[in-house]
């Protein structure tokens, strides 16, 4: 049956490609009406059946971090601080959850009757956030502790409100602290907090009482600033920066002399975007917001359009600060003039532009501080990215995808934050917004990016990006292309490249982004054994351990959210009962930083001719927003066929149709899946939606400190100093499923590449062209009009 399905899949994608994707039609607007008229009883009583009182108060288990027991130190913070903009997380009852977690279900299944059917946000609040006279107690409440109750959002799921520190220590029976850790300070609350025991039933807790924030995950220290050297056909350092990682064994791997930076038709090539492009498919229609903290100058991303001659599609750039829909702003615009450009920004702006050059660009971007930096807007745990996010999904316009390029492990999440992370995706999936998220730049545990794993906080060497493990968005990872250290450039690169337009020749193998030791490609390519072998290797030319690193792309399963429906139905899934992460994967960086993107930037412009440095950049921070511009090839395709142009969540239609290529779960595997594996490379794939990724791995080096620091699921292989393994010193391995491992290999490495789905790159990367013909079969979409 799944043979019968990929020949009927493969003859449908032949049969389009010879007859073209069809002109676009306007889109057809859809109510909601017929979504909720099956919901069921919305009449929900209200939960807040007492008097509000102190005198019985009821404790909101895990509302504290525990990353501060680990504090060298701690003084109470001023009793007269403001904390702004906190947000009180409301709790929706149980069978509301489940009402919404069906219709959702439903309006992703085509044959049901609420396929697509998606709703306003003030919809989501009626039907599936807490009832009125709820909220009204719980703003009674807060009032009367001195409160200023700011807006409650219409999904009537969380309350922005202001107060003092004072108003904070005596409403929720804690104290809020600055706490030392390591050369950082931190405010957090010390202790889980309470409230009374009558607004237990509708109250999950309170985000912004401590101000850990995931940065963004491209810094300016990961980018390459590099020449363009028109005889040798590529590019040069600029700037001398030190090598990281897998460069310190570097004369073992066949690089050639340079750098390679890719542009957009590198990866129109690579994911067949090219035929559907040439079809009309740009983008055009579709909004694409990447929520930030940070601004970039417009300027930019009218240079990169320009560099790369996309302007002929028509796209648009817009800088935007969302505002919540009443109340009080809390959306300061971290602009360029007080904090300088963000890199992350740049980055996501363009990218997206580069897949979709014809759709419409938003920044959406609130900053964590005021204007005058005298202190936070908000101290939510994902700072101004959180804010842009939720003012976006909560606005009367919204946008058709969005994209993060933001994490942090659950580890360090308090329960009220993660809450409120899963509600809002829930709420963008009902609204039929397509939320990407990018899996993170740390192998095994995203918490790390720019550092190593290491157990010092109390952490794991397994994580995942509690931003992405929502069963409601799609976690996107990066890839690596295999070329360089399979000695096969030539097959697939021209040796002659234009940058402007680009030199991939086809599709190009690709394995899990991997800069560490533990990237059992480049062992191989090096000639060793494997990683271990490899590593030590490393070992021996580093004993300062000076060039550690756990860069490479995250994946791993949640601790937090169950693992939906959807994510069970295909072929080597894991079997866990945890949301796992990722779900499909692109380009993202590679081995001893060999091949990266070119962005254009106020400090570094892109020039006609390539008279000047440019910054080369990478990380599943591309990664995301160029699956974003993906979505909006998607959505534009299928508006052409007269389907709606929102998809909601990708994930459920995306592992669908990879259990036809790779099979079920459970059952006889079809030819597809060895046909689609993408080590062949261009060779026989043409038909393939998805590309299989089956070697390598997202293993990455992690250290402890023994006695001081463990660290679990680490596979000690060497030491620093003495006496050695496991005894008192620094150590250092390489991630491993098990929590104490004594060997290390194929079995238990944390995480392997693998037929089918794998936490390294979920269910691999994609050809645009097919995935879009794919889609439009399950979608049931009528054929292209006469021409």
């Amino acid at each position: 049956m799944m043979k019968q399905k990929h020949f009927i899949l493969s003859a449908c994608i032949a049969t389009a490609l010879a007859s073209g994707a069809g002109a676009l039609k306007a889109q057809t607007v859809t109510g909601a009406t017929s979504a909720i008229a099956t919901i069921g009883n919305i009449n929900e009583a209200p939960r807040v059946n007492r008097v509000v009182t102190y005198v019985s108060v009821t404790m909101l288990p895990k509302t504290h971090l525990a990353v501060v027991a680990k504090a060298s130190s701690s003084v109470p913070l001023a009793n007269e601080t403001k904390m702004d903009h906190l947000q009180l997380v409301l709790k929706p009852s149980a069978s509301r959850m489940a009402s919404m977690e069906a219709m959702i279900a439903n309006q992703h299944n085509p044959s049901s009757p609420q396929f697509q059917k998606w709703l306003t946000p003030e919809q989501f609040g009626e039907y599936f956030g807490v009832v009125d006279n709820d909220i009204a107690a719980v703003t009674s409440w807060l009032t009367a502790q001195g409160f200023t109750v700011n807006n409650v959002y219409p999904n009537k799921a969380q309350i922005d409100f202001s107060g003092t520190v004072a108003q904070v220590n005596q409403a929720f029976h804690t104290q809020e602290n600055i706490y030392t850790l390591g050369t950082e300070k931190h405010l957090a609350n010390a202790n889980d907090i309470s409230i009374p025991a009558a607004l237990q039933p509708v109250v999950a807790g309170v985000i912004g009482l401590d101000d850990f924030h995931p940065t963004a995950l491209h810094t300016a220290s990961k980018s390459k600033i590099a020449q363009w050297s028109a005889s040798k056909k590529r590019f040069a350092p600029a700037v001398t920066q030190k090598a990281k990682g897998s460069e310190v064994a570097g004369e073992a791997i066949p690089f050639s002399d340079g750098l390679r930076g890719l542009v957009p038709n590198d990866m129109v090539t690579m994911y067949g975007i090219r035929t559907i492009r040439n079809n009309g498919m740009t983008g055009k229609g579709i909004t694409i917001a990447v929520v930030e903290d940070g601004d970039m100058a417009p300027a930019d991303w009218a240079n990169f359009v320009s560099q790369f001659n996309l302007g002929q599609y028509g796209g648009t750039f817009n800088l935007i600060n969302p505002a919540p829909t009443s109340g009080p702003n809390n959306c300061t615009d971290p602009s360029v003039a007080i904090f300088g450009e963000e890199p992350e920004t740049i980055l996501d702006a363009e990218w997206a532009t580069a897949i979709a050059p014809g759709a419409n660009i938003e920044v959406a971007s609130c900053s964590s501080f005021t204007a005058d930096l005298s202190g936070y807007v908000t101290t939510n745990f994902f700072g101004g990215t959180f804010i842009a996010a939720t003012n976006l999904v909560n606005s009367a316009t919204r946008p058709d995808i969005i994209s993060a390029s933001y994490g942090f492990g659950e580890f360090e999440v308090g329960s009220a934050a993660k809450t409120a992370i899963d509600l809002m995706w829930a709420q963008a999936d009902a609204e039929g917004i397509s939320v990407f998220v990018s899996a993170g730049d740390s192998g095994s545990n995203p918490s790390f990016n720019n550092g190593v794993i290491s157990g010092e906080y109390g952490n794991t060497a397994i994580d995942a990006n509690a931003f992405g493990t929502s069963p409601h968005d799609t976690v996107v990872g990066g890839t690596d292309l295999a070329d360089v250290l399979d000695g096969t450039t030539s097959q697939y690169f021209d040796p002659t490249p234009s940058v402007v337009g680009g030199s991939a020749l086809s599709y190009v193998p690709e394995i899990p982004w991997n800069t560490s030791c533990g990237n059992g490609v480049a062992a191989t390519a090096a000639g060793y054994s494997g990683a271990v072998a490899f590593c030590l290797n490393a070992l021996a030319h580093d004993p300062n351990g000076d060039y550690l690193t756990s860069e490479g792309t995250s994946g791993g399963p949640s601790s937090v959210d169950a693992k939906p429906a959807w994510q069970r139905q295909v072929y080597n899934a894991a079997v866990d009962q945890s949301r796992d992460v990722p779900d499909v994967a692109l380009f993202g960086g590679s081995y001893g930083d060999y091949t990266s993107v070119i962005i254009c930037t106020a400090a570094y412009p892109c020039t006609p001719g390539w008279t000047g440095p440019v910054e080369l950049v990478a990380g599943t921070s591309l990664s995301s927003p160029m699956f974003a511009g993906i979505q909006a090839l998607i959505d534009q395709g299928l508006a052409a066929r007269g389907l709606p142009i929102d998809q909601g969540n990708a994930a459920p239609t995306l592992y669908a149709l990879a259990a036809e290529e790779y099979g079920s779960a459970t059952g006889p595997t079809p030819a597809s899946l060895a046909t689609c594996n993408a080590n062949n490379g261009a060779a026989g794939t043409s038909s393939c939606v998805f590309h299989n990724v089956t070697r390598g791995s997202n293993s990455t080096q992690c250290v402890d400190e023994v006695p001081e620091v463990s660290t679990p699921n680490c596979y000690i292989y060497g030491a620093y100093g003495q006496p050695g393994l496991r005894g008192t010193g620094f150590h250092v391995g390489l991630t491993s499923v098990d929590a104490a491992p004594t060997t290390y290999g194929p079995g238990n490495k944390a995480y392997g590449a693998q037929p089918g789905w794998s936490f390294t790159s979920g269910l691999g990367s994609v050809n645009a062209t097919n995935l879009l013909i794919a889609w439009r079969a399950f979608d049931h979409a009528p054929p292209a009009a006469p021409q």
